[in-house]
């Protein structure tokens, strides 16, 4: 290869790099936190593609904490249990037996295969769940059903969270892994809580820089189904009057981004886990991909990062 050809080949790669040079100068030391599911969580490469992101961030400086549900594992680890999959106001219903199943696969299945993913990148990972050192702590969540309170199970509803086991371990240049259970406030169970819900309460008691949602949609549209235009930066407050019309399995992400920016946390952004590397996209490019929550007080033409 003559020294020509080569410069030309390395001239693109260069330029990609130093683009990302603010980013990496603005997000160096910050916690993200990063709610991993849908599609990315199923698909081998795609999965792949989320632990380098995720590892690329913690060696450009970043502190990433990931938290992950499970759906479609628990669904199939039900069925194959001989358990029912029951759904009541978008939350699955959590008998005991069912909650032992869901421990199981989220801790047991989802965290181990992720934690080793990330693992095979160096020493980083450590899973733990919300049961950990107190980290998530809940009460029975009982969602109004034509106003009337159902009782769905064991499905908590976060009363606190302690950061202080994911301190240590971003402190010791660990990746927190965090599975979506929580102990109980009361009674000493444990409780099955929404993963997009536990991520935006962890993101806004760390005090961290972003909430980065995954989802199997290119962001948030503008006027489902008449276009599929995605509104790429909004403020909470023009959420806010968004959240009654949103699909049943965009609220909790909204909710939970909306919760984030009134509590500290910078930006929230919920993007596209089936487009490969769409953390390192949106983290480190002038384009961004997804919908970007920012607080009220953020005018909507500011920057664009």
């Amino acid at each position: 290869m003559s020294n020509g050809t080569r410069k030309h080949t390395a001239l693109p790669k260069a330029q990609i790099l130093i683009e990302a040079l603010p980013w990496l100068t603005r997000h160096r030391g910050k916690t993200v936190v990063i709610k991993f599911g849908g599609n990315a969580m199923i698909d081998e490469e795609l999965k792949a593609a989320f632990a380098q992101d995720v590892v690329f961030l913690h060696h450009a400086g970043l502190r990433p904490v990931v938290v992950h549900g499970g759906g479609p594992q628990i669904s199939a680890a039900l069925d194959k249990h001989g358990i029912v999959s029951e759904f009541k106001a978008g939350l699955r219903v959590t008998t005991e037996d069912a909650m032992d199943v869901v421990r199981m696969v989220l801790a047991g299945q989802v965290q181990r295969e992720l934690v080793n993913l990330l693992n095979e990148h160096g020493p980083l990972a450590v899973g733990m769940t919300g049961e950990d050192a107190h980290t998530i702590t809940a009460t029975k969540h009982l969602p109004e059903i034509d106003g009337e309170a159902v009782d769905i199970g064991r499905v908590g509803e976060i009363t606190h969270i302690d950061t202080g086991a994911i301190e240590a371990l971003l402190a010791d240049g660990r990746i927190p892994v965090v599975s979506s259970i929580a102990r109980s406030q009361d009674d000493g169970h444990v409780y099955n809580v929404n993963a997009d819900t536990a991520a935006a309460a962890l993101a806004a008691a760390l005090g961290a820089e972003t909430l980065m949602v995954l989802t199997d949609v290119e962001g948030l549209y503008e006027d489902w189904p008449n276009s599929d235009e995605v509104i790429s930066r909004l403020t909470a407050s023009q959420l806010e009057k968004l959240l009654p019309d949103l699909s049943s399995g965009m609220v909790p992400k909204m909710e939970g981004c909306l919760h984030a920016v009134r509590n500290g946390v910078t930006t929230a952004r919920v993007i596209d886990g089936r487009v490969q590397h769409s953390i390192l996209l949106e983290i480190f490019t002038d384009e961004g991909i997804g919908t970007m929550v920012v607080p009220d007080d953020q005018s909507v033409q500011g920057e664009e990062a």
